[in-house]
């Protein structure tokens, strides 16, 4: 693989007092012939997370044909796991239905943050969801006592297969405390209610202290993977710590074997991603690969994309 990169698709600045700035964690998905809707979590002015969307040409998706003027989900009641913070995450087509999955924050106090993973269902073609319960789908448990996030979920056969981040721990740098979190596996009959394996897919390496947002699709038989990687210490504000994107394959979706190098994106010399990329996600359109993918700050500088030259023809 070798992306070619098509710069940014869209980055709030204030379009309203809920979307002040911010585009994190894209999702993309078909919205009606010729039309991508691309979910992403956006943050007010004190810094709470909530999901809305843009729609592009699936085309060209730099141009933007809308965007929407509401959240597509609210802030959980005070106490719930979604109370600080609601971004989406994955989003599965199920029998008319739309499935997303999404990452739900709660503000705490000898931590920044707790994270867990929440779904919402739309019957409407994805213009509103309706969540499926107040608690979490998953959450800290005997075995994983930290949080979990950022799921991917595949469908297949009558078996639902989830690949998430599960924190293993908090670390201080920097006089802040900074999480460790891998790649972990879980699988469904329905969707809601899962089974956790305790299977490791991507863990730490030398110079790897953190890999988030897991992407899985499945292409010639076998199953592939982009994700963010990072280190602990410094990666906020130095370069050659700070997130880029990684590559893995399998055979199973199991057992996986790392392949950075052959990622085929690389961060910018300069510009809007040159500190970091992170929390991409493919999508195919028609003949076309996409790789949607945030940049510096987190998704502070919006969403861009990448696109496969052996797919795209301009």
């Amino acid at each position: 693989m070798k992306w070619i990169k098509k710069g940014v698709i869209f980055a709030p600045d204030h379009n309203f007092d809920w979307m002040v700035s911010h585009a994190s964690i894209p999702v993309v998905d078909e919205a009606r012939s010729g039309v991508l809707r691309v979910y992403f979590g956006t943050r007010d002015g004190n810094g709470r997370s909530q999901t809305s969307y843009i729609e592009v040409d699936a085309e060209q998706p730099e141009k933007v044909l809308y965007i929407h003027d509401r959240p597509a989900l609210s802030l959980g009641k005070p106490g719930t796991f979604d109370d600080s913070g609601i971004m989406p995450s994955w989003i599965v087509n199920q029998q008319h239905k739309k499935y997303l999955y999404y990452i739900g924050w709660n503000v705490k106090v000898s931590v920044p943050y707790h994270l867990s993973i929440g779904l919402a269902v739309s019957e409407d073609d994805g213009l509103s969801f309706a969540k499926v319960s107040e608690g979490p789908l998953l959450d800290r448990s005997i075995d994983e006592p930290f949080f979990n996030t950022a799921p991917c979920v595949l469908r297949e056969a009558d078996t639902w297969r989830m690949w998430y981040v599960s924190c293993t721990g908090w670390e201080t740098a920097a006089e802040r405390a900074e999480p460790r979190y891998r790649v972990g596996y879980a699988e469904s009959s329905d969707g809601i209610h899962w089974r956790r394996t305790n299977h490791v897919c991507i863990d730490y390496t030398g110079d790897t202290d953190a890999i988030g947002r897991p992407c899985v699709y499945k292409q010639a038989e076998r199953y592939r993977m982009f994700y963010s990687y990072r280190d602990v210490w410094g990666y906020r504000s130095e370069r050659a710590q700070s997130y880029r994107l990684g590559y893995a394959e399998s055979d199973d979706g199991i057992a996986w074997t790392r392949r950075d190098a052959d990622a085929g994106i690389e961060r910018s010399a300069s510009g809007w991603d040159s500190e970091m990329m992170e929390y991409c996600y493919y999508y195919h359109y028609g003949d076309r690969s996409y790789l949607f993918y945030n940049g510096n700050g987190f998704g502070k500088t919006g969403i861009g994309y990448a696109v496969l030259p052996d797919t795209f023809d301009r």
